[in-house]
């Protein structure tokens, strides 16, 4: 099955049509996600060098656009707080160290992070470099040219001047009356766009997609696990380009794991990363966001996010800001 046959069995699927849709995604295998990695490719769509990707999608009337989604100058975080203490889903704590005290140094403090951001524990983007696929990154770039260096292309430093667009709110645990996901329940394009029809609004070019899975509120009931982690099934990666996403965020992987891709463990990082060039917005805290939607009965709003400016880093930690 190829992508334009997926995505339209997709788009005309409705809510009551899930378990079909379902069986659709079940489709979907390694051969499939091959495909994809040249049918959806944006290589070439903005230039040969490009090394923006989707970015390109958040232009100045996006911009202009999402600030005007301000209307009460109420702010928030959508960055956990660090975690520092070892757990079966942080195997590399967030690590703090004072170097000096006010006593020490006539009232001056100063202190030392170490952190390892990549993972399941830590808010953060992913660079373009992330991560490659069949030895190449987005835009054809080498897998080779990243080495003990770092990212000779394609770097953290790319989005220096940060993401400023429309943040489109995905609840699909409100959608499915629950608190949230299962480890290892995939959302399908049926869920989105049943969400959509809820929650009245249709995701468009330059948006940033995010999906609340409700990781952290299950992580506080029950602990934090090791494992089986909800997130988007590949088979929402076509939709993804439909629509012209520019930046996708979850509270957890992005991917669902496992996959449920016999071959691919992280199919929809592969996909989005390398044949679409848009970057991640991993494991996020939605929880605070989606109750002031809630409150607010509005699951848009204007999202900033700055990564540090590593020249060559695949990625930052990163504090996403909504504003209602």
């Amino acid at each position: 099955m190829n992508a334009k046959t997926l995505t339209a069995a997709i788009t005309l699927g409705s809510l009551a049509a899930a378990p079909s849709l379902a069986e659709e995604a079940s489709n979907v295998t390694a051969t499939t996600v091959a495909t994809w990695a040249t049918e959806l490719s944006n290589a070439g769509r903005w230039g040969d060098d490009d090394q923006l990707g989707t970015l390109n999608l958040i232009t100045p009337a996006v911009r202009v656009a999402a600030a005007k989604l301000v209307i009460e100058g109420h702010s928030v975080s959508m960055a956990h707080p660090l975690i520092t203490e070892r757990a079966a889903d942080n195997a590399t704590p967030f690590e703090h160290r004072m170097q000096a005290t006010p006593e020490q140094a006539g009232g001056w403090a100063t202190d030392t992070w170490a952190i390892m951001f990549h993972g399941f524990a830590h808010s953060h983007i992913d660079a373009l470099c992330h991560l490659a696929y069949d030895g190449k990154y987005y835009n054809g770039f080498a897998m080779a040219e990243t080495t003990a260096a770092g990212c000779r292309n394609l770097s953290i430093a790319n989005i220096g001047d940060g993401i400023f667009t429309r943040g489109v709110l995905m609840d699909i645990p409100m959608l499915k009356g629950k608190q949230w996901l299962e480890p290892a329940e995939a959302v399908v394009v049926a869920d989105l766009e049943a969400w959509e029809k809820q929650a009245g609004v249709q995701v468009g070019s330059g948006d940033a997609v995010l999906l609340h899975t409700g990781r952290w509120i299950r992580r506080a009931a029950h602990g934090p696990h090791e494992g089986g982690y909800p997130g988007f099934h590949a088979s929402v990666v076509p939709w993804f380009k439909e629509r012209d996403v520019a930046v996708v965020g979850t509270d957890g992987g992005l991917d669902v794991y496992p996959s449920g891709i016999d071959g691919v463990g992280a199919p929809v990082h592969a996909l989005v990363l390398t044949a679409l060039g848009m970057p991640v917005l991993d494991v996020m805290d939605l929880t605070d966001v989606a109750a002031a939607a809630a409150e607010r009965k509005r699951w848009t709003f204007l999202l900033t996010a700055a990564p540090l400016r590593a020249e060559a880093g695949t990625g930052s930690p990163i504090n996403s800001i909504a504003t209602f």
